[in-house]
């Protein structure tokens, strides 16, 4: 199987800002989570306080402005679109994503682009996680979990913080925009947080 990080790797952008800023257009409401949001980036970026989860739980917050489910399957058929060009072209039905993102925004694509989506559980309405944040050797762990013998032909990403899983693939590549290259084990993400 071929394995994908999703954010700037198969999808042009990250898919959970172009999620925010969409429900901000689509709810006004969402302006008011805007300080709290701003904080805890300043908290976690600047003053490096608490973890990405912590972080993203208190950024995940906007979703309670939010119309769920629904403003799910309206954003992605506005921005499925955004799926590269070299993806579908390579596309196979045994392809796994695993994201950071969280799973309520990826999971649609399941049906969609006939994947398999491993990512962050988030509760779609209230923003609080459930575990961790899919990170770095956690994207390993959650693979584990569903493909304990599971053998990653190759893996793609645009971030070399997905090292661990690059790691344990047969082929791993870097993808910038639609160029790919080989991943270069020699470099490593610096100043990496989980």
């Amino acid at each position: 199987m071929n394995v994908f990080d999703f954010d700037k790797t198969i999808y042009s952008g990250d898919s959970t800002a172009s999620f925010f800023f969409w429900c901000l257009k689509k709810h006004p409401k969402v302006l008011l989570y805007v300080p709290k949001i701003a904080v805890a980036s300043m908290s976690y970026y600047v003053f490096h306080i608490g973890s990405k989860t912590d972080f993203k739980e208190k950024m995940y917050s906007f979703l309670r402005a939010c119309d769920g489910e629904k403003d799910v399957a309206e954003f992605w058929e506005e921005n499925i679109k955004n799926i590269k060009k070299f993806y579908i072209e390579m596309h196979k039905d045994d392809d796994v994503i695993i994201s950071a993102s969280p799973e309520f925004l990826l999971k649609p694509l399941e049906k969609e682009l006939k994947i398999k989506v491993i990512a962050s559980i988030v509760d779609i309405h209230t923003g609080k996680y459930t575990g961790v944040n899919c990170y770095h050797a956690d994207k390993v762990r959650r693979f584990r979990e569903i493909y304990p013998d599971g053998k990653i032909d190759s893996f793609y990403s645009d971030s070399y913080s997905d090292e661990p899983l690059a790691a344990i693939a047969q082929s791993a590549y870097i993808v910038d925009g639609e160029i790919i290259t080989e991943w270069d084990h020699t470099n490593h993400k610096k100043n990496l947080r989980v």
